[in-house]
């Protein structure tokens, strides 16, 4: 199982790796046959072919992902972070308070990652 310094390490590397645009870095992180939910409660990605074709278009629009609290690890195979996501759109800057899960295999990929956020959590620009 992966340590703690190890869960929370990784889980910055795909925070800096999304801000750089740099899809095969995010996608290393996961294993072969790893899963995305993102949002929660939405289709299930499964593997890297899904996986990397959603972080390309989650890329594309030039987000950006800054920290709320520190990374959050735990005593198994799971952790957390709190962040907001900056997405520009054509309307203006949006901003999307996240909460990604991670679980990791033994290896310390990620295996799962589940994004929790509802309509709430979503601030949309200002119509000028």
């Amino acid at each position: 199982m992966p340590s703690e310094i190890q869960m929370k390490n990784h889980m910055q590397a795909y925070i800096d790796a999304f801000n750089r645009n740099d899809l095969a870095a995010v996608v290393a992180l996961y294993s072969d046959s790893a899963t995305v939910e993102d949002p929660y409660g939405t289709p299930v990605k499964t593997g890297k072919v899904q996986i990397e074709a959603f972080y390309r278009d989650a890329m594309s629009n030039g987000a950006l992902l800054t920290l709320s609290a520190p990374i959050r690890a735990s005593y198994s195979n799971a952790a957390a972070m709190a962040f907001e996501a900056v997405v520009n759109t054509a309307q203006g800057e949006t901003r999307v308070k996240v909460i990604d899960v991670m679980t990791f295999t033994e290896d310390g990929l990620f295996k799962s990652m589940q994004a929790y956020f509802g309509p709430g959590d979503i601030t949309l620009p200002t119509p000028q």
